[in-house]
């Protein structure tokens, strides 16, 4: 039953990873298919974005009274109904309510998921280790769904037949929550005594944790790297090698597998090594590939039409710094929830998940205004600046963790 819960945790968040993602691919049809413009498809980000922000402020401290098992079907359910009226969409508002409901249920989604691996492990490492794992499939679930949507695109890309998708992913969600309902699971430990804090009281006390602050802080300077460096590759690639635009993100897409690949790895890695030597070698292992590839960026030669293997060198070996980028997050964020009770999971997820969301903002901005300011190759030498401030956060973090342990 452990083992069925586990795969049941591990398909609900890889559905999840290829709705949240398939924001850039739906852009594109919004544009093409209902006439929207640039800007109004920008804004599906927001509603992404804002609607998961709202769920881990407004729900985090909600969903273990109600159950995690209960709220990850109620979440497949209610994308299975919203997948279903969005394949029959006939204007730009349909593809933004999908993603306001989308984000909710992801931010429900992720409190239910990260509280239930506390519920599953047996120790820190086995935390670490599912942890990692869950996360992998998560990122296949990304990619999958980057090529999922293509196929259905390159079917037919100036008419609506791309909205058949969703049918497929209406059926898969629906699959998920019947298998959900085969589950049991234990949720006693879940639920907190009576008289404790509870509700935004309990996420403001742990907000206030010198503990807290630390793994927050690791956690806003990881993702600020990692969407920084995600989002803006596709540029560097255009700006910087001078790629052709189609190739500039279909390259990108190694940075996309390298991280799954890591996240994938270290579900295996953290079962048998510690963590912090692990996170802290990760570390330099960024810092050694941004200072040895980025000088090697160099532009393609005019006049070669440039294909996969014809790139720079740089193209292949930038992006690769994903396997190494991988471990930390889901690491940090097991060390951190493996140190507090698990009644208290929920709520620390609701940080985890707006301090994410904070980092993920800045991180892109951040990103954006050396890129207008300084030459793209020098603008992501930025990340060794975080990279610096996450490997002095580390033994912080780990030192909380072993005085839990010994309590």
């Amino acid at each position: 039953m452990r083992m069925r819960t586990i795969i049941a945790l591990a398909l609900t968040y890889a559905l999840l990873g290829i709705l949240m993602n398939s924001v850039g691919a739906v852009i594109l049809q919004s544009i093409r298919h209902f006439g929207a413009t640039r800007v109004m498809g920008s804004s599906l980000e927001a509603c992404k974005d804002l609607s998961v922000v709202a769920a881990s402020f407004l729900l985090a401290t909600r969903v273990p009274a109600f159950g995690y098992r209960n709220a990850l079907i109620a979440v497949l359910a209610t994308m299975a109904a919203a997948c279903l009226a969005a394949s029959f969409a006939s204007g730009f508002l349909a593809m933004q309510l999908l993603f306001v409901v989308t984000g909710l249920g992801f931010g429900v989604a992720k409190i239910a998921t990260y509280s239930t691996i506390g519920l599953l492990a047996r120790d820190p490492a086995g935390h670490a280790s599912l942890t990692g794992t869950i996360e992998g499939v998560f990122m296949v679930g990304v990619l999958s769904g980057a090529w999922l949507f293509g196929w259905f695109i390159a079917g037919n890309d100036q008419g609506g037949d791309w909205l058949r998708v969703y049918w497929l992913l209406a059926g898969l969600c629906a699959a998920g929550a019947l298998l959900w309902r085969s589950v049991v699971l234990d949720e006693r430990d879940a639920v907190a005594e009576p008289g404790g804090v509870t509700g935004w009281r309990e996420m403001a006390t742990l907000a206030l944790l010198p503990a807290t602050v630390t793994a927050l802080i690791a956690l806003f300077l990881y993702v600020l790297i990692e969407q920084g460096v995600g989002t803006w590759l596709p540029s560097f690639n255009r700006e910087v090698l001078q790629l052709q635009p189609a190739l500039s993100v279909q390259m990108s897409s190694i940075f996309l597998a390298a991280l799954a690949l890591g996240r994938l790895t270290s579900g295996y890695v953290l079962r048998r090594l510690d963590w912090l030597p692990v996170l802290l070698a990760c570390l330099a292992a960024i810092a050694l590939i941004v200072v040895a590839t980025l000088p090697l960026a160099r532009p393609v030669a005019p006049g070669i039409h440039a294909g996969w293997f014809e790139m720079p060198v740089a193209a292949y070996l930038f992006p690769l710094l994903g396997i190494f980028l991988a471990p930390i997050y889901p690491t940090i964020c097991s060390a951190a929830l493996s140190a507090l009770p698990p009644h208290r999971h929920a709520a620390m997820v609701g940080l985890i998940v707006i301090f994410s969301a904070l980092g993920g903002t800045i991180g892109s901005l951040a990103v954006a205004m050396l890129f207008q300011h300084v030459s793209g190759e020098l603008a992501f030498y930025f990340v060794l600046v975080p990279i610096a401030l996450i490997a002095l956060l580390l033994p912080m973090i780990r030192k909380r963790q072993d005085r839990s342990i010994a309590a």
